[in-house]
């Protein structure tokens, strides 16, 4: 896996977040794609705090199944706090697992869906054929992925913001996946049916936007690089209120939707 460990805090900022109005409009978009029907049974493959996992709940109706697989602890306790509050418990199973290594018997499931992990994987290839191997015949897969390479910061100083980012590159095992990724799921005996990029942009820094909440995790992630200092950290950070306070924000990022279906065979 990647350089990236979710410690109590961390999944508290990833949290955060993924409840923004930005990746809300993500997942609905993912949850469309995906287009789940009323009994199916359903992965959720890196499923995080689990607010995915409780509205596929939602859609599958009280004989659906939706598995929450995810290889963090934290993350899943976060995520069995969250189903049940939402009274899921019964519709939803949190399970610690590796992408490269399901728990789940052939041709367990209808859909299967990962948002944002693949990148993380070392072994994609390996994740893959997990996947096809644990949905049925013309089951459907929703991947989304980040290509770090679009990520477009406004700095003032942008020789620092370029070592902050360099740095912060290090944090996934594959920064430009969707490049590969729909070779990589036709060779996995995958079809796939639909591509399309899902852009982020923000043009304001505050609590509610992703990029202040992505702002954190990296400063986190880059303070004990070799090539950055912590007084950088700070200095990026205090220019990024600079830049809001300016009417000067500019934030872009793309991710990239595939969704493929499982051949026979």
């Amino acid at each position: 896996m990647s350089g990236l460990r979710y410690d109590r805090e961390a999944s508290l900022r990833l949290e955060r977040a993924y409840t923004t109005p930005d990746v809300q409009s993500q997942r609905d978009e993912v949850r469309r794609s995906l287009a789940v029907e009323p009994d199916e049974r359903v992965l959720d493959l890196g499923s995080g705090p689990g607010i995915l996992s409780c509205e596929l709940a939602a859609l599958v109706g009280p004989e659906g199944r939706i598995t929450a697989v995810d290889v963090s602890e934290e993350m899943n306790a976060m995520a069995s706090r969250r189903i049940s509050e939402q009274g899921f418990a019964e519709r939803v199973a949190v399970v610690l697992g590796d992408a490269a290594s399901l728990p789940f018997p052939d041709a367990y499931f209808d859909a299967a869906v990962s948002t944002q992990v693949l990148e993380y994987v070392d072994n994609v290839e390996a994740a893959l054929q997990e996947l096809r191997r644990v949905l049925r015949p013309g089951g459907r897969l929703v991947l989304l992925d980040t290509d770090w390479d679009t990520l477009i910061w406004a700095a003032f100083d942008e020789p620092r913001a370029a070592r902050i980012l360099e740095a912060w590159s290090a944090h996934a095992a594959h920064t430009n996946l969707p490049r590969t990724l729909g070779r990589l799921l036709q060779r996995s005996g995958f079809v796939l049916d639909e591509l399309r990029v899902i852009p982020l942009l923000n043009t304001s820094y505050n609590e509610h936007t992703y990029s202040y909440n992505l702002a954190a995790l990296i400063a986190d992630f880059v303070r004990n690089h070799e090539t950055v200092s912590h007084t950088d950290v700070d200095g990026w950070l205090a220019e990024l209120e600079s830049l809001e306070r300016a009417c000067a924000y500019f934030f872009s990022l793309n991710r990239y939707l595939f969704r493929a279906t499982r051949t026979a065979g």
